[in-house]
């Protein structure tokens, strides 16, 4: 049994999000359906990160098992993502892509064996509306304060309970403790950049963690209040949940 890793590209504009459901197109549905489709049997996959609807992924990984890998490796690439064209052209342009493929060991999980994860959310700041970033960033029109920000942001760094962070409805966690390495925020003209680096996150944790740090930014709350909503471990003490479409998975270390 030959158990592949792949680095997955995607834009999840045209996507119901990551994970495989009935009757909607997912990003794990239409990459099973190109496997499928490649080498002419059913083929699941096991990704690393369940993102949601609307979110985009830069460095997404996940494995899929196949008895003998009859491509070669120096092939597979090529092969995988010309499947993946004659499966997505009929909904447009191809909007996912396969960047890297490499044999890993059976007993590899591309979750469990994840040491860290990185996300980066993208925010316009100007009064000036954009139509053809609607879909990749968070367009706010009044100044933020990234000064005040990164005070509030230190405050979330480190091993936390953060319960206060994490929507109703996502899969049941047994502990919503998790740990977040660094949380960098800087400033390009217009475009404010977050990049969040922990060992993982809870349902929509990283887009909460965002949408109290813009409320910090924009002086609706004041940077202490951050520490106040962690250590309450209630969710209505922690700020509104940014939109999906600013948010993307860069990168998955192991």
């Amino acid at each position: 049994m030959d158990r592949i890793l792949m680095t997955i590209k995607y834009d999840g504009s045209g996507f119901f999000g990551w994970q495989r459901q009935e009757g909607v197109r997912t990003v794990q549905g239409t990459i099973e359906e190109a496997l499928s489709m490649l080498f002419k049997k059913p083929i699941k996959i096991i990704g690393t990160s369940r993102t949601d609807r609307g979110v985009h992924a830069l460095g997404q990984r996940a494995v899929f098992d196949i008895d003998e890998l009859k491509i070669p490796i120096s092939n597979l690439k090529r092969a995988l993502n010309n499947a993946l064209c004659a499966v997505t052209k009929k909904y447009g342009p191809q909007d996912v892509l396969i960047q890297e493929v490499e044999l890993v060991e059976p007993v590899f999980h591309p979750r469990y064996d994840a040491k860290d994860k990185l996300y980066r959310y993208l925010i316009r700041n100007t009064r000036e509306y954009d139509p053809f970033e609607r879909l990749y960033s968070y367009h706010i029109a009044e100044h933020l304060d990234t000064d005040d920000m990164l005070v509030a942001a230190e405050m979330l760094e480190g091993t936390n309970d953060y319960a206060s962070f994490q929507s109703a409805g996502g899969t049941p966690r047994e502990s919503t403790v998790r740990t977040i390495y660094s949380i960098d925020i800087g400033r390009d003209n217009d475009e404010v950049e977050i990049l969040i680096r922990g060992d993982g996150f809870l349902y929509n944790m990283v887009r909460i963690i965002v949408g109290t740090l813009v409320e910090v930014g924009l002086g609706k709350r004041k940077p202490d209040s951050v520490k106040e909503a962690l250590l309450a471990c209630d969710r209505c003490e922690a700020g509104h949940t940014a939109p999906a479409e600013g948010l993307y998975l860069v990168e998955i270390t192991y």
